[in-house]
């Protein structure tokens, strides 16, 4: 009697464990993000036009739009339309087609389509953090498609890994 009665201690024990684990979680988030949010407080994501010669019309509103979000996402910062205490701003210098691989028949068997931003970072707050810096993305994808059925998705996939690179080379300090 008294080994069941230890037994169904230990069991007891061990079930409020379990309870106390599966019911107390931490949770932490890394987002690389590295401001001193007691100084810096808001920022201003101005308009990047597109000044490429091969023009995507959604491009400069799409990637303006990436850049926005991954800030108001991974940041506490307040996006205000001017004089924040962060400003970025730029243009998208490039929009390019390369044909990459040649088949024995001479015509090219792959395409690749290359995204250019050339991007102003400046820090009211801690000036020698001000950056200028041109970003690039490229996919490829087979010269049998026709760009217009694959642009959306690899200027869409693109604007995402440029706004991840300009998060990381801003805040991020990567």
């Amino acid at each position: 009697m008294k080994k069941k009665l230890k037994s169904l201690k230990y069991l007891g024990a061990a079930l409020v464990a379990v309870a106390l684990l599966v019911g107390c979680t931490i949770s932490y988030r890394f987002n690389g993000a590295t401001i001193d949010y007691s100084k810096t407080k808001s920022i201003t994501i101005n308009y990047f036009p597109n000044r490429a010669k091969l023009v995507y019309p959604p491009l400069s509103q799409n990637f303006t739009q990436a850049v926005q979000d991954i800030f108001t996402r991974q940041t506490r910062l307040n996006v205000v339309p001017r004089d924040g205490d962060i400003e970025i701003d730029g243009e998208i210098t490039g929009y390019d087609l390369q044909n990459m691989a040649v088949r024995a028949d001479a015509y090219a068997s792959e395409v690749r389509l290359t995204i250019t931003v050339k991007v102003r970072y400046t820090d009211r707050t801690n000036p020698s953090l001000d950056l200028e810096q041109s970003f690039s993305a490229q996919r490829n994808f087979s010269s049998s498609q026709v760009l217009n059925d694959v642009q959306d998705q690899l200027a869409s996939e693109m604007i995402e890994e440029l706004a991840d690179m300009i998060f990381n080379a801003t805040v991020g300090r990567w």
